[in-house]
């Protein structure tokens, strides 16, 4: 595998280095911290912090939950309260974020790019309050902006499904069919393609409205649809559409992949890995830090920071032989320090692979 990732590098152009702070793509909560100690956040907290969820709830079992056991270790840690908001759809958003200003909750930070508009909106109405939001760009001076490079995620996880796969033809439901999801796909195939350039992916996405996120049995449908087709390992990125996606594997006895907060423990055994996008420590560390001076931003989190990777524990401890541990560990060092390029399809145009 050594070769094989050296032959991908050599035919993926590099990019300007970034320093490797890890070889190791399974993160620890220490180097993200240390990642996001750069990003200034507000200069005190004039209350409590508050937590605005995207649509599907606080324990959809993926993002929004991510953010939730980030802001509940903060709490845990520190003895302090922080206010949580829940939506139903995009249209409460804006509702969400005026009330947490309202209270003068500080910072505010919302979770996923449904909050993009209304915070756009809302930011400029209460230029004394901090605002943050994860996964998508707000330009407005009272705002930080938390972006990931999920497609360097997506990579790591289809070279692992290749390497699992008997049929060499892999599954990737996404949720709402968007340029974020489709970052996703593009360096999930493209780590495939790395293991096996013959390897087939097959992409499916739930639909083009919100509904997309909470819709588990058309997760399912496309899944079982994948599958049917071949796929033996099948990878979502849909929220809490996805689990029906998950447990369509399981049944079916094939390997799901996961997306977010780790999802190994959902079906033990049944899920090859968690596209880990850590979230979690994103809000601890927001919420940690009053006192720093507050400078508006974005902050783009990958692989080097330790913003992005994979999950291996006692769940899929038995799926992941020492070959794969190696040559996923291997592709992640190679990415961190540029010598991988993986094509970010929402900034460098349409995905070269398909």
């Amino acid at each position: 595998m050594t070769r094989l990732l050296r032959a991908a590098a050599a035919a993926i152009s590099p990019r300007a280095a970034r320093a490797a702070l890890s070889p190791r793509a399974v993160l620890s909560a220490a180097l993200f911290a240390a990642a996001l100690a750069a990003i200034p956040v507000p200069d005190g907290l004039r209350a409590e912090p508050g937590l605005v969820y995207s649509t599907g709830g606080k324990f959809d079992k993926s993002f929004n939950e991510g953010a939730f056991h980030g802001a509940r270790a903060w709490a845990e840690r520190t003895g302090e309260t922080f206010a949580e908001f829940e939506i139903d759809g995009p249209a409460q958003s804006e509702q969400a974020l005026r009330a947490a200003a309202r209270r003068g909750l500080d910072p505010i930070v919302a979770i996923g790019f449904t909050h993009a508009q209304a915070m756009a909106k809302i930011a400029p109405e209460y230029p004394d309050a901090h605002f943050v939001i994860v996964d998508s760009v707000v330009d407005q001076p009272n705002v930080r902006s938390i972006v990931y490079r999920e497609h360097e995620g997506g990579f790591l996880v289809g070279l692992l499904g290749v390497m699992a796969s008997k049929t060499q033809v892999l599954g990737f439901v996404g949720g709402m069919d968007i340029p974020l999801i489709r970052k996703f796909a593009c360096g999930y195939i493209q780590g495939a393609r790395a293991a096996n350039p013959s390897a087939e992916v097959l992409v499916n996405m739930v639909g083009d409205t919100p509904a997309a996120w909470t819709d588990p049995a058309r997760g399912a449908e496309l899944a079982i649809s994948q599958i049917e087709r071949g796929a033996d390992v099948v990878m979502q990125a849909a929220g809490g559409t996805g689990l029906g996606v998950l447990q369509a594997a399981a049944d079916r006895d094939v390997l799901g992949i996961g997306t977010d907060s780790n999802q190994n423990w959902i079906h033990p055994g049944q899920i090859l890995t968690t596209m880990l996008k850590r979230v979690d420590v994103a809000v601890q560390e927001v919420f940690s830090a009053a006192g720093a001076d507050f400078e508006p931003g974005i902050s783009s989190l990958g692989v080097a920071e330790g913003g992005i990777g994979w999950a291996l524990d006692a769940h899929n401890r038995d799926l992941i032989s020492p070959d794969m541990e190696q040559a996923v560990n291997e592709a992640a060092e190679l990415i961190a320090d540029g010598r991988i390029k993986v094509h970010d399809s929402t900034t460098e145009g349409p995905c070269p692979v398909k």
